[in-house]
């Protein structure tokens, strides 16, 4: 296993993606354990972000404390990642939102952009965390890599459910110094481009469409 992509074996990930793979999960149901899982997946991720010393007073004495020391930002990629946000945000509430908005293709398997609400320069010393439930091809993550690094992010974490070999290869092969974390790598995709054995569409699943 390449020592860029971590596999959260965490047990409560674990059982909440088993219930979220059957196909007989309510809708409902899908979308809640969507916001359980994603900030267990986030508190793996966070574990290296630079902290720096603060002092604090306790009803009795001061203190000393930690606290993170960069600017933090999430990057979901509409629509499937929104069920994703609020989890991690409850984790950490100090984090700024950026939105992506990009569907696939189902013809040529190819990311198309209808929203950007990306600043146009980014914080060369933020940590930028890009959340898609659903790791396929790998298009969708690498066109919005790109964006990311284009407007001068430099640390970028990829944060999503499962993944295929083939879509986690693609990163890699593209963008050498990101990160992924996910709770499961599957088998393969199939000829439409879904993960096997995967979970379905994480959108549709999530919105009942």
């Amino acid at each position: 296993m390449d020592e860029r992509v971590h596999i959260c074996n965490n047990p409560a990930l674990q059982e909440k993606l088993t219930i979220l793979r059957d196909k007989d999960t309510s809708d409902r149901k899908f979308s809640e354990l969507v916001g359980e899982m994603s900030p267990l997946l986030a508190y793996e991720a966070m574990a290296g972000i630079p902290t720096e010393e603060v002092e604090v007073m306790t009803p009795l004495a001061s203190a000393k404390g930690r606290r993170i020391g960069a600017t933090i930002a999430l990057v979901p990629v509409l629509r499937a990642a929104l069920g994703m946000v609020e989890g991690i945000r409850r984790l950490m509430p100090n984090l700024r939102v950026y939105h992506l908005g990009m569907f696939r293709d189902e013809e040529t398997l190819t990311p198309q952009w209808y929203l950007n609400k990306l600043p146009p320069v980014l914080s060369s010393d933020g940590i930028y965390f890009l959340l898609d439930p659903m790791l396929a091809t790998g298009n969708t993550a690498v066109a919005a890599l790109v964006e990311l690094k284009e407007r001068g992010a430099k640390r970028i974490t990829y944060i999503g459910l499962i993944a295929a070999p083939e879509g986690v290869a693609n990163v890699l092969k593209h963008f050498p110094d990101v990160h992924i974390f996910t709770a499961a790598l599957d088998d393969r995709l199939n000829e439409k481009g879904y993960i096997l054995p995967g979970l379905g569409d994480a959108g549709d699943r999530q919105y009942g469409t």
